[in-house]
């Protein structure tokens, strides 16, 4: 089977396309590497099984290509993270709306599968007790940017739904609770690999507001198992389920438990959501899953506890680091930084007909 997966060099694609090619399909990875980077895929990409493709969801005839020469499809891209959301709307919401728009139709098209990733931020502003998927929205004023994100996942899941009423395309949506793993990083908000990062380096571990905010996160082995599980299953199209972990801890214990995980000295600093975001900006205290409709549907359930995942998240930037030191003793008149696990930096590439291109080769996504 080949299995098309947009977002393929993001943090999620690239363990969800681990996961594909050990059952023994083949992956289409397509990614413009506006916030995916090929160090998440780089290990993949010359396999036999592997096509990767640098290009936009937006481009209607490179859909129409890939999407006819694939099984099903897995939904990933998309712009997110609270710090790109703030800093660049237009592109959040063209990427978004625009993007779903071109693939779902491409799908219909080709009558292929596809499941696509939503996010619990559609929940908005609601914080009663654990959501469940037919849960009221409660969003926020149009002049907060930071509810643009939201809105614009919330339109794909209604124009998602609305092919499935009107002409039955098998769409699956799931909704993601704050994955985590080994590869994500903090350049767009993340908060736990800017947190761990935070710690390994003995700088200051930023809480946002007063740390009594609550959240859940579910490691993305246990997320893509739920992904590939709804795929699976005929049963599960137009439906919504949630997808994620409902271990809830308070940010500002997140932050202490993260600071003795590595036995760090880094201090717990404070900091308002108005310094960080700009004024005005709105949070939840809480945001809990349940979990019960996709229980019931595939017989899911999170396996992986907070505590193992922060241990899977530390053990992946030391060694990053440690691939950093090498390098930098190897190479110490290079040019070029080394590779860095804040996202930030990056190593010049040639490409064919001479120039210079930057591809960002980071430890995470």
């Amino acid at each position: 089977m080949q299995i098309l997966l947009t977002g393929g060099a993001g943090f999620i694609g690239s363990h969800l396309t681990e996961a594909i090619l050990a059952r023994g399909d083949q992956v289409i990875l397509l990614d413009n590497l506006s916030t995916g980077v090929l160090k998440n895929i780089e290990h993949l990409i010359e396999r036999s099984d592997v096509e990767w493709v640098e290009g936009s969801i937006k481009d209607e005839s490179l859909m129409d290509e890939l999407v006819g020469r694939s099984d099903h499809v897995y939904h990933l891209a998309a712009a997110v993270g609270v710090r790109l959301i703030m800093e660049k709307p237009v592109e959040t919401i063209e990427t978004n709306v625009r993007g779903t728009e071109v693939v779902l139709k491409t799908v219909h098209r080709h009558g292929k599968k596809i499941l696509m990733a939503s996010t619990s931020e559609v929940y908005g502003k609601n914080s009663s007790g654990p959501l469940r998927e037919g849960d009221d929205r409660v969003m926020g004023s149009v002049m907060k940017h930071r509810w643009a994100y939201a809105n614009t996942k919330t339109l794909d899941e209604f124009l998602a739904l609305a092919y499935w009423n009107e002409y039955q395309l098998p769409v699956v949506i799931a909704r993601l609770f704050n994955t985590v793993g080994p590869r994500q990083m903090g350049t767009y908000g993340m908060v736990i690999p800017n947190f761990v990062q935070a710690a390994l380096e003995g700088r200051p571990i930023r809480v946002f507001g007063d740390g009594s905010q609550t959240r859940c996160f579910c490691h993305v082995k246990d997320s893509i198992r739920a992904q590939m599980g709804l795929m699976d299953d005929p049963d599960a199209a137009g439906q919504v389920f949630n997808i994620g972990n409902p271990e809830k801890i308070t940010i500002v214990d997140l932050a202490r438990r993260v600071k003795e995980m590595t036995g760090s000295d880094s201090e717990i600093q404070f900091v308002s959501y108005e310094e960080a975001y700009g004024e005005g900006f709105e949070d939840m205290k809480q945001r809990i899953p349940d979990v019960g409709k996709i229980r019931a549907q595939i017989g899911w359930k999170p396996t992986i506890r907070l505590e193992e995942s922060l241990q899977s998240i530390s053990r992946h930037f030391e060694k990053a680091r440690e691939e950093d030191a090498e390098k930098a003793a190897r190479f110490p008149d290079a040019r070029c930084p080394a590779v860095s696990v804040n996202g930030l930096e990056s190593l010049p590439l040639q490409p064919e007909g001479g120039g210079q291109r930057k591809f960002p080769l980071t430890a995470a996504n």
